[in-house]
């Protein structure tokens, strides 16, 4: 993630000849649910890659601060990629300060990661509208009924939708006619800096083997499972690391063997997934999960670490070849002890440079760039 970022804020008290001055063409907005400076996935993946050919803005949900006189904070990230955090009370709000940001009335692309920013196709006017549908956000915890509601009319709007794994295609090809699949893919490179000499960080400088987990740490986890088979497997330790969303640290089983990280910077990553022995997902599988395709797969075998999931639909039916699957804590402690004890990995490597050679988000974005370029006017 990049760092000493710089920050432009403009008041909306200044006069439209100021505004102007700091106002900017834009290529491409973006809306999106997650914020830049969290988890880095796919949001970021594919937007700072679209950024190297276009200028985009990046804008996230609505901060409010009422001691704070300015309309947003503009975070520059490099030329061409920019994020907005709009210092408003609402969505709706968001359409009244774009012009102090974007100076072209008519903008390329409008390209939505959640249909919570509908409203705003009411007062902007894109020449393509992408909806880039990462997850089933209407079955998160918390979600909004009227979610629903949006996301068709997002959809009835959207000239292309982009799905992030195959169940959530085969979902949303029922309802637009043209729809594409782009499973979550990898930086192959980045996360392979495992196998290298690099440092492996002094907050998992843990005894034992150790099995680990890195993401967002959510109601899509299975807390009790987690908990179970660290009790039947005293000597291993489990590493979660990443931030917490919609739960509480109360939540979290406490257990001596059970270690929590904190978030981690996507540079880190790989020094941290350095230490595992064994990469594990340990999703509940609930609406949050039934439409999921984990990034972390492909990073987790760009590192050539063994892989033990729960029966999450698109994990099942892409990568059941070479990623240990299990329902139970029985199972999960069964499945770490036989993996600690093989030393034949070499199939298990094969079968991931199969599955790496066909994927990267490099071509992901050349793929989607080739879709959007069809609409171009």
């Amino acid at each position: 993630m990049t760092n000493n970022l710089k920050e432009t804020k403009i008041s909306s008290g200044k006069t439209v000849s100021k505004v102007d001055e700091q106002a900017q063409h834009y290529d491409m907005i973006v809306f999106c649910h997650l914020r830049w400076q969290f988890v880095y996935q796919r949001p970021q993946h594919l937007i700072s890659r679209m950024a190297e050919t276009m200028k985009v803005l990046f804008i996230e949900e609505p901060w409010f601060d009422p001691q704070n006189e300015s309309s947003g904070k503009l975070i520059v990230i490099n030329e061409n990629l920019h994020v907005l955090q709009p210092n408003v009370t609402n969505i709706e709000s968001i359409a009244a300060i774009i012009p102090s940001y974007v100076k072209n009335k008519s903008i390329a692309v409008g390209w939505f990661y959640s249909a919570s920013f509908c409203p705003l196709l009411e007062t902007l006017e894109f020449d393509t509208i992408v909806y880039d549908c990462m997850d089933e956000l209407s079955l998160f915890k918390g979600a909004p009924a009227h979610l629903i509601d949006q996301e068709k009319y997002l959809m009835a709007n959207a000239d292309v939708i982009f799905t992030g794994g195959k169940s959530l295609f085969e979902s949303k090809n029922q309802l637009h006619s043209n729809v594409h699949c782009f499973p979550s893919s990898v930086d192959e490179k980045h996360f392979g800096q495992a196998l290298s000499a690099l440092s492996v960080p002094a907050d998992i400088d843990i005894q034992g083997p150790i099995v680990g987990y890195y993401g967002v740490i959510d109601e899509r986890i299975d807390l009790d499972l987690l908990q179970e088979t660290a009790k039947k497997l005293p000597n291993v330790s489990f590493v979660m690391i990443g931030p917490l969303a919609k739960i509480e640290e109360a939540d979290l089983p406490q257990e001596s063997n059970i270690y929590y990280l904190g978030m981690k910077s996507y540079n880190e990553l790989p020094n941290y997934l350095k230490a595992f022995d064994i990469a594990m997902m340990p999703f509940a599988l609930n609406d949050a999960t039934k439409y999921i395709s984990p990034t972390k797969t492909l990073e987790y075998m760009a590192a050539k670490k063994p892989i033990i999931s729960t029966k999450i639909i698109d994990v099942v039916r892409d990568y059941s070849i070479c990623v240990s699957l299990i329902e139970t804590a029985d199972e999960f402690a069964e499945e770490i002890s036989f993996l600690l004890d093989q030393s034949d990995i070499q199939s298990m490597n094969i079968e991931y440079q199969k599955i790496l050679k066909k994927t990267s988000w490099d071509a992901t974005t050349e793929k989607m760039k080739s879709i959007l370029k069809s609409f171009a006017k």
